[in-house]
């Protein structure tokens, strides 16, 4: 990228051999983002290049009668405006699975939000004061908002002429998909619940709330094609968006990865990438966008705000009969990812319990409200959050402990889910569940012991100064949840990578490369272990990812260290038996143990698996190079039947389980989480520094959630009333708590080094478990996240 300033580079890492899978080795990029020299997507830069801005729809349901771009084209600075007649080819719309998502609106707009119009100009804000200056006049139309005027018998059509996949077999063009599951007969196997307990609970638009807001550069070819450096979840996604709307074939769109600032699911649709490129292929010019907060609220999809009814029964032995649910999720403009969270969310309904009989129904509705899609946990969040209060509830009128409950109806290996799928590895549930109630809890009271010297931060309210004990009761709540790892339902799930091995400056060294998004998880510190492990070398150079190599898929769905991980590994066996045979063919007839003897790879040498010394792996690879790239993929899946939801639908499980212990003041509604304790199980922890960092940040969103992140949007008019840090609120380090993490270790026979995918699952029950732990302090229902001050008063 000539002229560049800011890139993409490889980051190297020397260490011991021993520096191998199952060591908290550090990260590669960790020195540079403490210090401030890492290139995130916000420092790309490069001479002579333009600004990009997006101007948004200021109403969310309205007809686009007309477009005047006179005055901003007039401004000088300005280098090109683009509207949808602007586009360059036939193809204007985008999506994951759905392309329903236009470029740039056309005749209408559907969300509050929705990009309008584009400028590029010499600087950031004389882009911005040209947008203000484009004049467009809209007749608003009426918003669907909800489920009932979303199905209504005269309900606006949010996309007229629905010819999608999933619009054969959804009951209402309103609904995006429909997923049922019936196993068993429910109806009959209530007739022997000696107790049945229902409910409603209402879950909150939840924001990924990453850092690095939404942000990248395009730069133009001499080919007529587009260099784009850009922060996302899948490179080779994107890419097969992008080209169609350029018209450009996908070799003439080269991406790479930049800095990514978090993602969570946010970044798995485009936001401005079609939008930079299109800037930069119509100027000639490289053009950067950069969103403030503002506009990232508008530029990404959130999670779905969901309504969940839900029926169980159960013996008065405490054993579970049948289960009964509805969830409703609404998928807001655009399709985004809807279909797979349908799925998940009907599929994990059931939650980690044994329950043969069940009547399930999920769909994820169009409306006008923002497009929600992926984000951490994926459907099994808010279908957790019911099913774990129905838990409590059935313990309770049962008399029974809420966690020997749990641990009495607790899926194991072998337990057919409602799907039909057997779990064929561990399913350590009732363990998860006994490990975090041994965990020793916090002192009760601890303000008293400290006297005058009581610290305020560790009372509900904080700093805010607000009690000093008065009113202040304990709670404590427990929860376990289940979520599936990788992608599902039948979907072709592979990860690529390449591996090189040869001699540099008289010593063997690897270089891994892959299309894996490192969005702040780790894999790139994994990669450099496992070829460590496989290769027998401590120099291991990442090289930064891009699209010149095959797909890695998302970086979501806790998938990456098991499928880019994988692919890894599988390369790098393969990479191995090369430099065997160039030894055996260079060294055979030395020593009788290169054609007897099992072979490996350790210190930089080849050794028998008696610890023999054969050769120096410098010596082997002596004027040679090994070289490979290969594609990895975990066994397949199935679609679930659309009318019975049955089918091996997953490739796997993760069980994690929490238990929180909260402080409320009852008299203003305040709440202080003390401690958050988790146990889950990982398969195999390949780096548990990271395993633990994992498990606390996916527990800590959980949290956010439970007390303060709420995304609000006006009923009547479907538009954002909090579309910033200061008013859409998410943890800090005085709210987080005490995180214990008890890890477990039951080999996947089925993943590679028997690991299993860890990100999401502690997200799912870290939430249930403190609305748990504040009913307890408080006595209430509280069917709604988050829990407000409100809620807790009756004011």
């Amino acid at each position: 990228m000539a002229g560049a300033t800011r890139t993409p580079t490889n980051l190297t890492q020397g260490g011991k051999t021993d520096a191998g899978i199952g060591a908290s080795t550090l990260r590669p990029d960790g020195t540079l983002k403490v210090t401030g020299e890492f290139a995130y997507s916000s420092d790309m830069w490069h001479e002579d290049m333009l600004w990009g801005f997006t101007l948004r729809s200021t109403v969310a349901h309205a007809e686009i009668v007309s477009i005047d771009t006179s005055e901003a084209l007039a401004q000088s600075g300005v280098y090109a405006v683009l509207t949808y007649d602007d586009l360059p080819t036939d193809v204007k719309n985008y999506g994951l699975e759905i392309q329903d998502t236009p470029v740039l609106a056309h005749g209408k707009v559907r969300h509050h939000g929705e990009p309008v119009a584009l400028v590029a100009a010499d600087h950031p804000e004389t882009a911005r004061r040209a947008a203000a200056k484009i004049k467009i006049e809209y007749k608003e139309l009426p918003v669907i908002t909800d489920e009932a005027s979303a199905l209504a018998e005269d309900a606006i059509l949010v996309h007229e002429g629905r010819d999608d996949h999933h619009s054969g077999h959804v009951p209402h063009p309103n609904i995006v998909h429909r997923q049922p599951i019936i196993r068993g007969n429910a109806d009959e196997a209530a007739k022997k619940a000696d107790v049945i307990v229902s409910g409603e609970y209402v879950f909150g638009m939840q924001d990924q709330a990453f850092l690095g807001p939404e942000s990248g550069l395009a730069v133009p070819g001499e080919d007529g094609g587009v260099d784009l450096y850009v922060a996302t979840q899948w490179l080779h996604s994107d890419l097969k968006q992008i080209a169609p709307v350029l018209g450009l074939p996908e070799e003439k769109v080269r991406m790479t990865l930049s800095g990514v600032g978090g993602a969570f699911g946010g970044r798995e649709d485009i936001s401005m990438q079609i939008h930079a490129s299109l800037l930069a292929l119509r100027t000639g010019k490289p053009v950067k966008i950069v969103y403030n907060r503002f506009e990232s609220f508008f530029g990404h999809v959130h999670r779905h705000p969901a309504k969940l009814w839900y029926e169980h029964g159960a013996t008065k032995d405490g054993k579970l009969t049948h289960l009964k649910c509805r969830i409703v999720l609404d998928g807001g403009a655009y399709a985004s990812a809807s279909p797979a969270v349908v799925g998940n969310a009907s599929s994990l309904s059931v939650g980690p319990y044994v329950v043969d009989d069940v009547e399930i129904e999920a769909i994820a509705l169009y409306s006008n409200n923002p497009p929600c899609g992926a984000m951490r946990g994926f459907g099994a969040v808010q279908a957790c959050f019911a099913y774990e209060a129905q838990m409590d509830k059935l313990a309770k009128k049962l008399g029974m402990d809420p966690v020997e409950f749990r641990q009495l109806n607790a899926m194991e290996q072998g337990t057919i889910m409602p799907t039909g799928q057997p779990v064929d590895s561990p399913a350590p549930v009732a363990e998860l569940l006994r490990r975090i109630k041994a965990m020793p809890l916090p002192p009760e009271q601890q303000w008293l012991a400290a006297g005058e010297g009581a610290d305020v931060r560790a009372l509900p309210g904080g700093l805010s100064n607000t009690t000093h004990g008065e009113g202040v009761v304990r709670g404590i709540g427990y929860a376990v949840g289940i979520k599936n790892v990788g992608f599902s339902e039948g979907f072709d799930d592979y990860s690529t990578a390449r591996v090189r091995m040869e001699v540099v400056g008289g010593e063997a060294v690897a270089t891994v490369h892959t299309a894996m998004a490192e969005v702040g998880q780790g894999g790139v510190t994994v990669h450099a272990q496992i070829a460590r492990t496989e290769l027998g070398v401590e120099q291991v150079t990442i090289h930064p990812a891009d699209t010149q190599v095959g797909s890695a898929g998302s970086t979501s769905a806790s998938r990456q260290t098991y499928m880019t991980g994988g692919a890894v590994k599988n390369t790098c066996e393969n990479v191995r038996e090369k430099v065997l045979d160039i030894g055996r063919r260079k060294f055979g007839t030395y020593h009788p143990a290169w054609a007897t003897a099992e072979l490996l790879l350790e210190g930089g040498k080849v050794v028998t698996d008696a610890g023999e010394v054969l050769a120096d792996l410098a010596d082997v690879l002596e004027g040679e190079a090994v070289d490979l790239e290969l594609e990895f993929r975990h066994r397949p899946t199935e679609a679930f039947d659309l009318k019975t939801g049955q089918g091996f639908g997953h490739v796997q499980y993760s069980f994690a389980a929490h238990r929180a212990v909260v402080e409320v003041d009852t008299e203003l509604g305040l709440v202080k989480v003390i401690e958050l304790a988790v146990a889950q199980d990982v398969g195999k922890a390949l780096n548990p520094l990271s395993v633990v960092g994992q498990i606390q940040g996916g527990t800590t969103q959980g949290l956010g959630v439970a007390v303060m992140e709420e995304i609000i949007v006006d009923p009547k008019t479907a538009k954002v009333r909090n579309p910033s840090f200061t008013d859409y609120l998410i943890p800090t380090i005085l709210d987080t708590p005490t995180i214990p993490v008890d890890v477990l270790e039951l080999a996947d026979e089925h993943a590679p080094y028997g690991l299993r995918g860890i990100g999401e699952a502690p997200t799912l029950s870290s939430t249930p478990a403190v609305l748990a732990a504040i009913r307890n302090a408080t006595g209430l229902e509280l069917n709604k996240t988050p829990v407000r001050p409100e809620h807790l008063t009756g004011t």
